[in-house]
């Protein structure tokens, strides 16, 4: 179970009422004007925190339902629209990047394997927007479709994708949750037939399904039903593992884990789940305590779930410092960095874990444990190695873990393993090749390529190489930097790039290749990724060194990164574009407010912006782990620090910027990057553009259709590309 799915969550939509817009706008720096984006209103609010005192102009742009908020947002949306239609560049390079996201027939996600040689995946084919869901028994046997989630959608309506799916342990039927504006509904399948089984179970967004034996009942989280008192902050508050057996009302379905539970600690913004194994007698409780990836857990008998009362037994907690697991006959691995920040692999028995006494059977090393999986034969550990990807196999009849020799470097997914299946399935991809799907045999001790991913024509081109070099940062620390570029390019500060970074929650920034970044090369782009602190390339240490108080290293060491291209001349402040998103968007908009001259582009997508008032919002409680709280004088501080909003200053000369909003988004809700649009608006000095993107069929990204991708990243490349005055994207003067 990996630990960073936790924090993904959803809100309900928010209403556009674009009809007031006159009603609303009276003052003449809201009229309509082709040659600037509306004037934001400004109308000041003072908080104090701890003797503090935090201006906030706009406010009331939290209340994005008003009509004069909605007005706002749809004008500068038009501004943006119109600006970058007259990108001269920018309809060839869309057409570059069709081209080459269509390069495959088809791309393949989200496998799994059962017995009998059964595959589940995602497929999205060439020509369609979203992928589907298909089964087929075989390598070589024909697929069948199995869910179609357009067949959902509505005229005029939202997109539906697929956010999640459960085959039962048989395969006789699959749990899917369908979700418009990444808000999901679990539904359930007969792989038979593909008919519903008419099982629909709403506010399932976190779903995480897992079957019975029976193969008739499953177990999922939902959320709370709210009412019309209910705060911003209450939608993810509360939630419950329930028992719902096919056939019956979902409402009628009993809670086995979660607040109100006897024997069972839980806060309202934890998040419960229960995982059950095939042949397993015990199932396991596990709370996720928001964004934080330690997790606590308890142990029940399965059969347990059908009593009145489940004898949950808590075995381990935070503070081990457990944050992932596996399970293989009555044998429980726990994945932890208890003493051990790259992490190390425990081992106990499921009956009564003992995590206090619990076997040591990978210790600690220099590589960094990502994940584990367990199959019939062995348990499989996915590690990163000096950046690479690296994947052991250590057999349960106690021999040493074995390094399996892969195809070629890059990153590693432990894509599909099934207790009762031996081997595992693997993704495999690098910086200059699009990822392919391999099986290791573990009776051959190979590994071979499965085919289900077709090969496209753009997949690995020939002209691409990558180089992994360290910038240091203000204090000394030496930051890993991927470089990626074409063969031959010249160092003479020229070239046009992009530096992209994140850096929270102990998330990883691996290596990949997606082939619609060849129309970035072939206009002579490079891209460069800082792995900055924050991030988990180097263990939870290097988590906890860009956490709360420590957060200021995550963006001095995106800095860092900057300033070494530009020192080795890879390119220079003329031509240097930064990207991020989400909780990236702090690295972008505290880099672009403490050393604006140093970039040309800034492309944010997504962004916490006003980091201060994000506690605020629906899905502000789960990230107080990660970021911190206004309640305590630590948690303000970090907080205060960290919020790019906070730190925009009047009349400064701040670099072109693209900030951009799906106005369904449930994670990071659009007055964020509002917010900040409107402050760096009224603040710059520089004359370049600050353009605000909103998407009002996308929410965080999750669930995005490709054409919504591909129009998305031809407006952030042409954007930049224009701010670096490359002829073919220099519009006409007017």
């Amino acid at each position: 179970m990996h630990q960073n799915y936790f924090r993904y969550q959803n809100v309900v939509i928010l209403t556009v009422l674009l009809a007031a817009l006159a009603a609303v706008t009276g003052a003449d720096s809201n009229k309509a004007d082709p040659s600037a984006p509306p004037v934001a209103t400004v109308r000041l609010v003072t908080d104090e925190y701890f003797g503090v005192k935090v201006a906030d102009p706009y406010r009331y742009m939290e209340e994005l339902t008003n009509a004069e908020v909605s007005a706002w947002f749809k004008g500068q949306n038009d501004y943006t629209r119109a600006v970058l239609g007259r990108i001269p560049g920018r309809a060839a390079l869309l057409a570059r990047i069709k081209t080459l996201d269509e390069g495959a027939p088809a791309r393949i996600t989200d496998l799994r394997r059962l017995p009998g040689d059964r595959y589940f995946y995602q497929k999205r084919l060439a020509s369609e927007d979203v992928a589907k869901l298909y089964v087929r028994d075989g390598l070589k046997s024909d697929e069948r479709l199995l869910v179609d989630p357009t067949k959902f959608a509505t005229a005029g309506g939202a997109h539906y994708v697929i956010s999640y799916y459960a085959p039962s342990f048989d395969g006789k039927y699959v749990a899917a949750g369908i979700s418009a504006a990444e808000d999901a509904v679990l539904r359930v399948f007969d792989t038979s037939t593909g008919k519903e089984t008419g099982d629909v179970i709403d506010r399932a967004q976190f779903g995480s399904p897992t079957w019975m034996p029976d193969g008739r009942s499953l177990l999922y989280n939902r959320l709370q039903q709210l009412t019309s008192t209910s705060a911003p902050t209450d939608r993810y508050l509360n939630s419950r593992a329930y028992l719902h057996v096919l056939g019956t009302p979902p409402d009628k379905d009993q809670m086995v884990f979660g607040v109100g539970t006897p024997n069972v600690s839980i806060d309202p913004a934890d998040i419960p789940f229960v995982a059950t194994w095939p042949g397993v007698s015990y199932v396991l409780g596990v709370i996720a305590h928001g964004v934080r990836n330690e997790i606590t857990a308890y142990v029940a008998p399965l059969d347990s779930l059908h009593g009145a009362t489940v004898p949950w037994k808590r075995f381990c907690d935070v503070d081990d410092d457990v944050t992932g697991f596996d399970v293989h006959g009555g044998d429980l691995y726990l994945l932890s960095h208890h003493g051990a920040s790259r992490y190390k692999v425990l081992h106990t028995n499921l009956s009564d874990p003992q995590v206090a006494r619990a076997e040591l059977v990978v210790p600690p090393s220099e590589a960094v444990i990502q994940n584990i999986a367990a199959a019939s034969d062995a348990l499989y550990i996915q590690e990163l190695d000096g950046g690479l990807g690296r994947l052991i196999q250590l057999p349960y009849s106690g021999g040493k873990p074995e390094k399996i020799q892969l195809p070629f470097d890059g990153s590693v997914g432990l894509s599909a393993t099934d207790p009762r299946v031996p081997g595992t399935l693997i993704e495999l991809t690098s910086w200059t090749e699009a990822p392919k799907i391999y099986a290791y045999d573990a009776s051959r001790k190979n590994v071979t390529d499965t085919k289900l991913q077709p090969v496209g024509k753009f997949d690995a081109p020939a002209d691409l190489e990558s180089v992994e070099v360290k910038a240091k940062s203000y204090d000394g620390t030496l930051v890993p930097l991927s470089i990626v570029y074409r063969k031959g390019v010249k160092l003479d500060g020229s070239n046009p790039t992009l530096l992209k970074g994140y850096g929270a929650y102990g998330i990883t920034f691996d290596p990949g290749f997606d082939p619609k970044l060849t129309a970035w090369f072939e206009r002579g782009g490079l891209i460069a990724v800082a792995h900055v602190r924050g991030g988990g390339e180097y263990g939870e240490d290097w988590h906890l060194a860009g956490k709360l108080l420590t957060k200021p290293n995550t963006w001095k060491d995106f800095i860092a990164c900057a300033e070494y291209l530009i020192n080795q001349k890879y390119t220079s402040p003329s031509r240097l574009a930064i990207q991020g998103g989400s909780a990236g968007g702090i690295t972008i908009g505290r880099s672009i407010t403490s050393r604006p001259e140093l970039f040309a582009v800034a492309i944010d997508g997504v962004p916490m912006s006003d980091v201060v008032r994000a506690e605020f919002t629906p899905n502000g409680p789960p990230n107080i782990p990660e970021f911190g709280t206004v309640k305590e004088p630590d948690g303000f501080k970090a907080l205060y620090e960290m919020s790019p909003y906070h730190h925009v200053m009047d009349g400064t000369k701040y670099p072109a910027v693209m900030l951009t909003t799906g106005f369904n988004d449930p994670r990071v809700v659009s007055w964020e990057p509002g917010k900040m649009a409107a402050r760096l608006q009224a603040a710059t000095s520089s004359g370049k553009p600050i353009l605000l993107r909103v998407d009002y069929d996308a929410g965080h990204g999750i669930g995005s259709t490709k054409t919504q991708r591909e129009e998305e990243l031809a407006d952030e490349w042409s954007f930049a590309l224009w701010q670096f005055a490359v002829a073919e994207f220099h519009p006409a003067k007017h």
